[in-house]
């Protein structure tokens, strides 16, 4: 049902009928005198008043010129639609968003849901699965009725922004993009400027009002919308206030204002010539750009020399690895000369310790002779030669003992270093065992990946990764990613050269297992289903990225070489996501491939790397920098290779040597092994045979102290001593010629040590020099290198600096670009205040200054006339109290006299006014319908408040008028179409909407029915029309009048908008 059909006379318009002698009020009298008179002459009447076009300034504000659509209803994007300022068809299937277009237009400009009659909740028109929704509707700003045109400018551009939660938020715009105001009461004093009524039918007519727009049963609901058209024009007739002429501080005020703006104006002049005086300043400031060359100078000749002292010390380096080989060799020849030294020295020092004691044997020999030949009378002979036997006899046993144990020491020292070094090798072995038994299980296990990925190429990523797969691709089925997750990378990407595999591999390392997302709830969606089938510690690295269709403009940042691809060109990748995914996270595009490792030094290293490039790789993968040099620990590709059976083969051939490698270690284990068991076993038994013998040592030492402490003086036989003492000089004498040759060959030895010693020393004294050689030329490199950073620094310091130093020129330029606009700007808005200019010697500051004085005189003022008349007034009415007390009743008697006549001659106006313009809307609308060959009347009670309507169909002449819900479907979109255009006419609304006009009419009636709107736009060229239509309207004439917008065809799958249940309404926000 309708609820609104208000009239609102615009504000200017109201000054026009209060105005005396006005052209709108002599046409106002001038219909009121005709309207008793003929209904022809009153037709000739109305057509001739109704054709007269308004004022070209209406035309230029409230028309809507544009409108756009966000996440509003089931459209994700809709517009925006340019409007012409006249007649506009928006034309276009069902579905295509022309009632979405009508229902943002009652939204975007405050109204209410249920206004619209599609929703009963501002939430319900955000579009399923977004958050919020946004409608942007711009008004024309322009001409003498123009809303604040100081702040907004031509346009006023209406954001409405509506949340999840049923709220809304308001932006009001300025032509410029600014934000003028954000409040609700704002919009609501631009709609009231404007006589703008969404929410009033006459206004904006949608489908659905359309089709029940003359189906009310009670017609005093029908009156009602003309009442409310009287009743809102009374209330803006009463609220207009006079306006009083300006006394003389109002026109100094005045003429201060026409000076202050020229003021303005010089003072921007000013401003403007000195922003040009600093540009050319600016312009003609060479001094950076002369460092900027200074520097670059600076920087090649410290390159220059960085590069000739880098050579410098390549030769002494070479030079000095020239030499380590010789010092090691000369090394393990002192080493062994050392040995023989120390060897010759332990048998010397033995010969020595033997020489000590046989000379001790020879002084107890002497002395026990000199005792024996003291007492020789006193002891019994035979006693004395038994004792003296037997203590050689002991002496000889010792003797034997002595040697033995030196000989069983010297062979317990040779065992214990046998097992020690042979102990030290089966450490060695097993440690090389383990290292090759588990080259042999990565053998082993990359053979099986190998033979496996030759019936699914996806196993050499993993024995787990096709399971892996089928699984995130059911996942996907089931809707649990919003994009399907790409990987393993490797899989999806293809070296154009083969050569190139083992450096691409090397360069992307871990990547190539990578996988990628679109968003994190993927990803952690991806990471659930990676814990179920890769092993922990083994899942692939997840890498979150946008998803794109289009590979990344790698233009300016690339390496662009002549002889060497980069790792981006080296490979044919399909997808872009995968693409942009190894750019943004390995930066492929500035890694060269360079085959040769020689050639990747030289590109890199002997000269400055090419421009963008941050490092290279060598076909064995070698990775290259300007100042480094990595080398690759792998042989051969594992994931990237092309060739399988190759690759079987050659592990084959890797693993059966592993085997044989093993083997031999493991004999060699054994025969570690059972040799220390042995010399342990050897060990053990002359350690026993050691404790023995020091057991008979001690043994024989006690009985020898024993014998010679016999308090008995027992006579020896001196000459066994003598001959023992005679041996044991001759054995002296061995003992020495043995010694001499000891020493002979010891001396031998350590001149050859000491000449092998000199060797070393003269190659250790020659790499020493050429260290002392190359430590200054490394100083020096490193002060060249950072006298080069440093210029690097310097040049780019002042580059920054010439960078800002242009980008400060350029923003003065702009500013001065936007202060000379919008000195334009000001010098048209003044010559359009006071057209010419004026010569201002004061300052903006002193004018507004006097400026705010005036005002407040003039407030100051208006407050003491106010309180001096209320004096007066007082005085006055005390006065004629007193003195006239018998006139007070004579004086109310014709005040109220005057009262009585003056509300006479207005209700008189007012149902004369009411008179008017009903019989304007009843006589339009009976036009209307004589053009389809029908006929009807449009009868008002003003004293019931009702308003009843009847509609004689061209078939029915002679019958009896018909009630609107006795017509067909067309004959009472036709009716309704009649009427509208007769309440337009009678309206002042700058704009007037009305959806799906011609429902339910043939060809006939919608032919006519366009007409007839054709001909009341082309009566109102500055009102503005928007009639959708689902019709192609391509028989309509051409004129720059009429502008046709045609909606895109709706999707297959969008043909309907679903709503939720208008019972469920909630309070609009």
């Amino acid at each position: 049902m309708l609820r609104k059909a208000t009239v609102l006379m615009s504000k200017r318009k109201e000054g026009s009928v209060l105005t005396p002698g006005s052209q709108k009020r002599q046409r106002k009298e001038h219909t009121a005198i005709r309207s008793d008179e003929s209904d022809e002459e009153e037709t000739l009447e109305f057509s001739a008043s109704s054709g007269a076009p308004s004022q070209a300034s209406d035309s230029e504000v409230g028309i809507i010129e544009s409108i756009q659509l966000k996440n509003f209803m089931c459209h994700s994007n809709l517009g925006p639609f340019q409007f012409g300022s006249n007649l506009n068809f928006v034309v276009g299937t069902n579905g295509s968003g022309k009632s979405s277009v009508l229902t943002a237009l009652i939204v975007g400009l405050g109204g209410k849901a249920t206004a619209t009659n599609r929703c009963s909740s501002l939430k319900m028109f955000i579009q399923k699965g977004e958050t919020s929704a946004d409608i942007s509707i711009t008004l024309r700003n322009q001409g003498r009725d123009a809303y604040k045109p100081e702040l907004y400018g031509t346009s006023i551009t209406v954001n409405q922004h509506i949340n999840q939660d049923g709220s809304r938020t308001c932006k009001l715009k300025s032509k410029s993009g600014t934000i003028i105001s954000s409040k609700k009461e704002e919009l609501i004093g631009i709609l009231d400027h404007f006589n703008i009524q969404v929410d009033n039918p006459v206004s904006v007519l949608t489908q659905e009002m359309s089709k029940q727009f003359l189906q009310t049963k009670n017609e005093g609901d029908k009156y009602k919308r003309l009442e409310e058209l009287k009743q809102l024009y009374l209330e803006k007739k009463e609220s207009f206030k006079s306006i009083t002429f300006v006394n003389d501080m109002q026109a100094r005020l005045k003429e201060l204002k026409h000076q202050m703006v020229w003021a303005v104006v010089s003072e921007m002049e000013k401003e403007v010539e000195l922003l040009k005086e600093g540009v050319r300043a600016e312009e003609g400031n060479t001094e950076l750009l002369q460092k900027v060359e200074e520097c670059q100078e600076k920087v090649n000749e410290a390159e220059k020399k960085y590069k000739a002292i880098q050579d410098k010390l390549i030769t002494v380096s070479e030079e000095a690895q020239g030499l380590h080989p010789q010092c090691i060799s000369l090394k393990a020849e002192v080493q062994a000369k050392r040995k023989a030294v120390n060897e010759a020295e332990i048998i010397y020092n033995r010969s020595k310790t033997e020489l000590k004691r046989l000379e001790k044997d020879r002084e107890q020999l002497h002395k026990q002779i000199e005792e024996l030949k003291s007492c020789a009378n006193q002891v019994s002979e035979p006693e004395k030669l038994e004792r003296q036997r037997r203590i050689a006899y002991l002496r000889e046993q010792l003797k034997a003992f002595h040697d033995e144990e030196v000989m069983i020491g010297q062979q317990l020292d040779q065992f214990q270093q046998a097992i020690s070094k042979c102990r030290e090798d089966h450490s060695r072995l097993r440690r090389e065992s383990s290292e090759v038994q588990q080259a042999l299980d990565a053998h082993q296990k990359q053979l099986r990946d190998l033979k496996d990925s030759k019936t699914n190429a996806l196993k050499r990523f993993g024995p787990y990764v096709p399971a892996f797969l089928e699984a995130v691709e059911v996942a996907h089925k089931q809707g649990r990613f919003r994009k399907k997750p790409l990987g393993p990378l490797g899989a999806l990407i293809h070296p154009k050269d083969p050569e190139l595999n083992l450096a691409i591999e090397c360069c992307l390392k871990s990547a190539l297992q990578a996988f990628c997302c679109d968003n994190h709830s993927d990803e952690r969606t991806l990471q659930s289903l990676m814990s179920k089938y890769y092993p922990r510690g083994h899942r692939p690295q997840i890498i979150v990225h946008k998803f794109q269709n289009k590979i990344y403009d790698t233009s300016q940042r690339a390496v662009h070489h002549p002889e060497f691809p980069t790792v981006l060109t080296a490979l044919e990748i399909e997808n872009p996501v995968v693409a942009n995914c190894l750019i943004d996270m390995r930066g492929i595009e500035t890694v060269l491939l360079i085959k040769d490792s020689r050639r990747a030094r030289e590109v890199m290293q002997c000269s400055r790397p090419p421009r963008n490039c941050r490092e290279a790789f060598t076909a064995a993968g070698d990775q290259v920098f300007e100042r480094r040099y990595y080398s690759s620990s792998f042989v051969r590709p594992k994931f990237l290779s092309q060739d399988v059976e190759a690759e079987i083969s050659h592990l084959n051939k890797e693993i059966e040597n592993k085997r044989a490698q093993l083997t031999a270690s493991q004999q060699r284990l054994h025969s570690i092994e059972n040799e220390i068991r042995q010399n342990e076993d050897h060990l053990y038994g002359h350690r026993r045979h050691q404790k023995q013998l020091q057991a008979k040592i001690k043994t024989a030492n006690a009985e020898i102290a024993d014998l010679e402490n016999v308090e008995e003086h027992q006579t020896a036989d001196i000459h066994i001593l003598q001959e023992e003492a005679e041996e044991n000089k001759g054995r002296i004498e061995s003992v020495k010629q043995d010694m001499q040759l000891q020493s002979r060959e010891m001396e031998e030895l350590k001149n050859n040590l000491q000449a092998a010693e000199k060797k070393l020393e003269e190659v250790k004294e020659k790499i020493h020099q050429v260290e002392e050689i190359a430590g200054p030329i490394k100083a020096e490199l490193n002060q060249a290198e950072s006298e080069v950073e440093n210029s690097k620094r310097h040049l780019q310091h002042y580059e920054e600096k010439q960078r800002e130093h242009v980008a400060c020129i350029n923003k003065h330029k702009n500013l001065l670009v936007s202060k000379e606009k919008e000195l334009e700007e000001k010098t048209a808005k003044a010559r359009q205040i006071f057209s010419e200019p004026i010569r201002v010697s004061r300052t903006v500051k002193s004018l507004d200054a006097e400026m705010n004085r005036l005002r407040e005189k003039i407030n100051l003022e208006s407050s003491r006339h106010g309180n001096r008349e209320e004096i007066i007034q007082q005085f006055q009415h005390a006065k004629e109290r007193y003195e006239d007390a018998s006139n007070t009743v004579k004086n109310l008697r014709r005040f109220i006299g005057l009262l009585d006549a003056v509300m006479v001659e207005r209700l008189k106006m007012y149902r004369q006014f009411l008179k008017t313009l009903s019989m304007r809307c009843r006589l339009h609308f009976e036009h209307l319908l004589r053009v389809r060959g029908c006929s009807g009347h449009i009868k008002f009670d003003h004293k019931n408040e009702t308003l009843s309507i009847t509609v004689q169909p061209r078939e029915e002449e002679r019958a009896a008028r018909s009630d609107l819900r006795s017509l067909s479907g067309g004959e009472r979109s036709f009716s309704t179409v009649c009427f509208i255009l007769s309440l337009w006419n009678i309206s002042e609304s700058p704009f007037r909407c009305m959806d799906e006009f011609d429902v339910y009419m043939d060809m006939v009636n919608r032919r006519i029915a366009i007409d007839m709107i054709l001909e009341r736009a082309d009566f109102q060229p500055y009102r503005q029309f928007i009639l959708f239509t689902p019709l192609s309207m391509s028989s309509l004439p051409t004129s720059p009048h009429i502008h046709i917008l045609r909606m895109p065809d709706p999707p297959r799958d969008q043909r309907a908008l679903t709503f939720q249940n208008r019972n469920n309404r909630d309070e609009d926000q």
